[in-house]
């Protein structure tokens, strides 16, 4: 992404304390100053401000993102084009796995949950739509990132790196690039508790028609639950159907 030539700090001071409080699920004038190059006034200045706008709420001394976000957030995802376009099968998907089903898109180089639905059986986890992930340490992201050009992929790497998230997180690059062929081959990934310790998912990219993606699809469940005829076989048989559809539908309808 392009950098303004003429950014407006304060604009860009105010989004930065805005993105700490979501990062930090609620964050209090100290803790946000810390993180932040201005002083506990500035802050507080900013924080009253998007207090008064309602995009910020006060919760005794910890500030807290306001509901004025969301109806910005479902505009944002309502306008865009795989969302109408796969809301459908997603629903389809869950109810046929049971499971919760997941929509992913990649934006500046992270994984930001676009839509989810849940299977008669699915497990409650922390994610939910417009929550952003790594992409290097879950089936939806390795998805995206097998299906987009190798020098691409080491940008996304070199901005946001490879953190250890699990014991069994993908924290070398090579290690990650010959599992990115892999499944650009196969055309399906796993995830096999890399985010979240007792939890595997299968996912399917959505590619544009000229094998790039602009988003995945998965299943998500427990792994106590799951064995590995339906693990390697049935869920990836799932999602690559349904994410098949989609693309069907969305490059050529």
């Amino acid at each position: 992404m392009a950098e303004p030539k003429h950014p407006v700090r304060t604009v860009d001071r105010a989004m930065e304390i805005v993105e700490i409080i979501q990062e930090l699920d609620g964050a209090g004038v100290s803790e946000i100053a810390e993180q932040v190059d201005i002083g506990k006034s500035a802050v507080h200045n900013h924080l009253n401000t998007l207090v008064n706008r309602e995009y910020l709420v006060k919760e005794g001394d910890e500030y807290q993102i306001g509901l004025s976000f969301l109806g910005l957030g479902a505009y944002a995802r309502d306008r865009t084009q795989i969302y109408e376009t796969a809301r459908s099968e997603i629903d389809k998907l869950a109810n046929e796995t049971g499971e919760l089903a997941n929509l992913l898109v990649e934006k500046n180089g992270m994984g930001i949950y676009l839509y989810q639905a849940q299977g008669q059986n699915a497990v409650e986890l922390d994610t939910h739509e417009g929550k952003q992930v790594r992409l290097h340490c879950t089936g939806l992201g390795k998805s995206i990132l097998a299906f987009r050009p190798r020098d691409e992929v080491t940008e996304i790497l070199d901005k946001h790196g490879m953190p250890k998230m699990t014991e069994k997180t993908i924290t070398d690059r090579d290690q990650l690039f010959n599992e990115l062929d892999q499944i650009r081959e196969q055309k399906y990934a796993v995830d096999n508790e890399e985010r979240l310790a007792g939890l595997c998912c299968v996912s399917a990219p959505i590619t544009n028609g000229e094998e790039r993606s602009i988003g995945a699809i998965s299943v998500a469940c427990p792994v106590h639950r799951i064995s590995e005829e339906r693990f390697y076989e049935e869920l990836p048989d799932a999602v690559l159907g349904t994410a098949n559809v989609i693309e069907l539908e969305h490059n050529y309808s």
